[in-house]
């Protein structure tokens, strides 16, 4: 089915490319407009399952270790945000609002999805720049901290998750970094190499799809 997927004319790099960017351009506008914003909160878990896709199908090495990778990315990343909720001793005290949708353990599903997709683009990215892998699992892991920094102030006006006080605490960010650690040691044990063109383009896609909804 994938093979056959891959061997349609329009199903290439630069397409999916031009795809991410015009999903990412109509979130920006929907999300800025008032009148428009209700209506892309709720296509937000619609928009991170057809990123996650487009990315992940772009992998040119699925072996089975690759989809280990992904599960277990998925697996850690949920169950981290599980334990983190129900007793702030992660990220410090917050709670899921409704935008993300459907919610087990008080956790949106599609937060071990958003693990999965950050993990994957930083360390494709760190990969192309470092060929040691402690210096890969930590230039990826602060890039995961540098996007958070960004992600955080528009997930609380958007209700992605709100925090127990006004002010994002320093623990989010360190526990943000040392988890982020963790699991790209442990995608290294599993899976010693990404091969995806799309890891750095994502990346800079976030970066200024966050960058461009603070500024509104």
């Amino acid at each position: 089915m994938l093979k056959k997927i891959d061997e349609l004319p329009f199903v290439n790099e630069r397409n999916a490319f031009l795809l991410l960017v015009a999903m990412h351009t109509a979130g920006i506008i929907g999300l800025s407009i008032e009148s428009t914003k209700s209506l892309f909160q709720m296509l937000t878990p619609f928009n991170l399952l057809a990123t996650a896709a487009i990315l992940l199908h772009f992998e040119k090495n699925k072996t089975p270790r690759y989809f280990i990778f992904i599960l277990a990315t998925f697996v850690l990343g949920y169950g981290f945000e599980v334990f983190g909720v129900h007793t702030g001793l992660l990220f410090g005290e917050y709670a899921y609002g409704a935008t993300l949708g459907f919610k087990v353990f008080e956790v949106p599903l599609v937060i071990g999805l958003n693990w999965v997709v950050l993990i994957y683009i930083t360390r494709g990215v760190a990969e192309k720049i470092f060929s040691k892998e402690i210096f890969t699992i930590l230039f990826s892991s602060i890039l995961m901290v540098l996007l958070d920094l960004l992600i955080e102030p528009v997930a609380i006006k958007l209700d992605f998750w709100q925090w127990s006080s006004d002010n994002i605490p320093l623990q989010n960010y360190l526990g943000w970094f040392l988890l982020s650690v963790l699991i790209q040691y442990v995608g290294f044990k599993i899976l010693p190499a990404l091969n995806n063109k799309l890891c750095l383009r994502l990346l800079l896609i976030q970066f200024v799809f966050f960058l461009v909804l603070n500024l509104f």
